[in-house]
């Protein structure tokens, strides 16, 4: 115990720190921000503005050109157990919205990246011809592709999960072929000889040699894919106008001004996103542990 003590310690401490210096240069950007519009008003009220009104009124804005960390924090809380489930205020609610649609779009992205993986692996020419097109996928700008999926699905009667989960596969698919044509690749010949001297076939090189060596990389690229894919619903959201998900929380408080809810939004979208990364290290740990494979 006393060994352990302070190496936990020494873990928890420097992301402590980061996060204390954080926090505290975003409250002094907040107050710099938001001192033009409070020195504004107190000169249209003709009133004298000493320092601790100035730091107090440009902490407390009810729209704030930068909202503090403390109205982040109340409006997330707010937002996550002040409301309803099923209440439109809900970030709850939103969140279900976005979340659908991300692992939709995931698993469409994931299932095509594995198979153009095997396809590239195991096929010269798809090797020649997909991955160089796959590669120039990733060049377009999804803000551009967005709008064109979203407009084309609409004109053929396409709407709500479907067009956002095919933004979000096309932005998850490219972290998995990648690493899955990596992980497939990782065999060396001389594990390959001893494969080809048993007269093991091909499908048995695959599922005996090739893909236990592949998961590593897999995971490895699915924790990239499912940020990606929250990212790409998210973005699905924009251009659509819609009423529901965090894309639509963000969009209507630009609309209205309403920067902590923007704020709260973005938040929700990272924690959303950061317990699906762990998800996904979980579902890892459990499965190399069961194949002998963690270390």
């Amino acid at each position: 115990m006393t060994e352990a003590s302070p190496t936990l310690a020494g873990r928890i401490m420097p992301v402590l720190t980061v996060l204390l210096a954080i926090v505290v240069i975003w409250y002094l950007a907040a107050v710099w921000m938001n001192a033009p519009w409070v020195r504004d008003q107190a000169a249209r009220a003709d009133a004298v503005l000493t320092t601790d009104d100035l730091v107090r009124q440009t902490l407390t804005l009810e729209r704030p050109v930068l909202p503090a960390p403390h109205q982040v924090a109340a409006g997330l809380w707010d937002g996550i157990t002040g409301q309803a489930i099923t209440s439109k205020r809900s970030l709850v609610w939103h969140g279900w919205i976005t979340l659908s649609a991300t692992l939709a779009g995931f698993a469409i992205g994931t299932a095509a990246g594995i198979l153009l993986a095997v396809g590239i692996v195991h096929n010269r020419a798809m090797d020649q011809s997909v991955m160089p097109w796959a590669v120039a996928s990733q060049t377009v700008p999804i803000l551009a592709i967005a709008p064109m999926v979203i407009v084309v699905m609409a004109s053929a009667g396409v709407t709500g999960l479907l067009p956002k989960a095919i933004i979000a596969a096309w932005l998850s698919f490219f972290p998995v072929l990648v690493g899955m044509v990596k992980g497939l690749r990782t065999p060396d010949a001389m594990q390959l000889d001893l494969m080809h001297s048993w007269n093991a076939s091909g499908s048995q090189r695959f599922w005996h040699l090739r893909l236990p060596n592949s998961l590593p990389y897999l995971f490895a690229s699915l924790k990239v894919a499912i940020a990606a894919a929250l990212v790409g619903t998210i973005v699905g959201e924009l251009p659509a106008g819609a009423t529901a998900g965090l894309g639509a929380r963000l969009l209507s408080g630009s609309y209205y001004g309403q920067t902590v809810q923007i704020w709260a939004a973005l938040f929700a979208a990272a924690i959303l996103a950061a317990a699906l990364v762990m998800l996904i290290g979980w579902i890892e740990s459990l499965t190399l542990r069961r194949m002998g494979l963690a270390r």
